[in-house]
């Protein structure tokens, strides 16, 4: 479940600081986002287009009641603030202290119109890349279960940080609730659960460390499952599972018989 939050609590970098660096010649120049720093808010220009260096980035929109619904995590290397409109549609904070490369979108994009092939891959690759974090959200929230979305979630992290020892989370776990449309205690339990089955292991003071003992029982959690595990029936405590295909309606026919 989003929490309510102010729209006022991200400290702000002055857009004189990034007016600076577009005078430069450089095509990309560097700034630094400390923890907790709005990056750009919704509706302000969208005049810039960045990259992370260094970091971790979640973007958000205020609903009309206050509350608040995470729209992505953004990690090293990923591209954001690209808009089909003149402003942006979410706000930007950086989750921890945070390197950005920095670009006037209308220094970038013009090398693409005057057919420079470099800069049509790399916007290419940068479309592709966004596309492909909004495709797993959405099949992410489609989820039937908790646990499915836990699962999933971890899942996808693990794989955009190329399964590391330990998988350090950037995010609160109120902000991870958030991004899966949950409440707080909901994402706590499923972990603590994930915990004493040793699929995982919780480390760091504030458990943002997680070890994952065992991906293979972790990836039959998140709801691809085999079809002799469905026929067992849900998983403790969760109620009836949907398959992928039921969950976008376009089941496969029955074999013949």
């Amino acid at each position: 479940m989003p929490v309510r939050v102010s729209a006022n609590t991200a400290k702000r970098v002055p857009s004189s600081q990034l007016n600076k660096l577009a005078r430069q010649d450089a095509l990309w120049s560097e700034h630094r986002y400390p923890r907790g720093s709005e990056i750009f808010g919704e509706a302000e220009p969208a005049d810039y287009v960045y990259q992370i260096q260094q970091g971790a980035v979640q973007t958000y929109k205020l609903l009309s009641d206050g509350r608040r619904q995470i729209g992505a995590f953004l990690l090293r290397g990923d591209i954001f603030g690209v808009e089909d409109c003149e402003v942006h549609r979410f706000t930007a904070e950086a989750i921890v202290d945070t390197a950005l490369r920095i670009a006037k979108r209308r220094r970038l994009f013009p090398k693409v119109a005057n057919d420079d092939i470099p800069a049509v891959n790399n916007v290419r690759h940068l479309v592709t890349r966004t596309l492909e974090h909004v495709e797993n959200h959405l099949l992410l929230l489609g989820r039937q279960t908790a646990l499915e979305k836990v699962a999933t979630f971890l899942l996808e992290i693990d794989r955009r940080l190329e399964q590391p020892e330990v998988m350090v989370l950037p995010m609160e776990r109120q902000s991870i609730a958030d991004y899966l449309g949950m409440t707080f205690e909901t994402v706590c339990r499923v972990l603590s659960s994930l915990q004493e089955e040793r699929i995982l292991n919780l480390t760091e003071p504030r458990h943002r460390g997680i070890v994952l003992l065992d991906r293979s029982k972790l990836a039959q959690r998140d709801g691809r499952r085999s079809a002799k595990e469905r026929s067992q029936g849900p998983l403790s405590g969760q109620g009836p599972e949907k398959s992928i295909e039921e969950l976008f309606h376009s089941r496969k026919p029955k074999e013949p018989t």
